[in-house]
């Protein structure tokens, strides 16, 4: 089993920046790819930014500029910093892994609890 713990979420102005992180534990042989999606009041779930083994990244076009996905492999854990926020950046932030647990074995795709990530005056 593995569980994805989530930090750094909270209200912000426009304008500013937070960091979010999230970190695996549990049993992990690899991770093929790490996610950042969102969830707005009222709106389906979106992919904000992935970023895969081998260092491709790739980001929704809202976020292009301001958000940056990063990695650390040696402690299982994926950053976004996201700079600039609007307003329209308000929703529930939750981290993803597709996970490898045992060698050769099968992956399974983990979400983290989710971070309130509000953009307000």
């Amino acid at each position: 089993q593995v569980q994805l713990a989530e930090s750094g979420g909270g209200l912000v102005q426009p304008g500013g920046s937070l960091r979010l992180s999230c970190a695996a534990s549990g049993s992990i042989f690899s991770i093929n790819a790490m996610g950042w999606y969102r969830q707005a009041p009222g709106k389906q779930r979106e992919l904000v930014a992935t970023i895969i083994s081998g260092g491709s990244t790739n980001y929704a076009d809202s976020v292009k500029g301001r958000f940056t996905i990063s990695r650390d492999h040696a402690k299982a854990a994926v950053y976004l910093q996201m700079n600039s926020l609007k307003p329209e950046d308000t929703a529930i932030y939750y981290c993803n892994m597709v996970v490898v647990t045992t060698e050769a074995g099968p992956m399974y795709v983990y979400w983290g609890q989710g971070t309130q990530v509000t953009v307000s005056s």
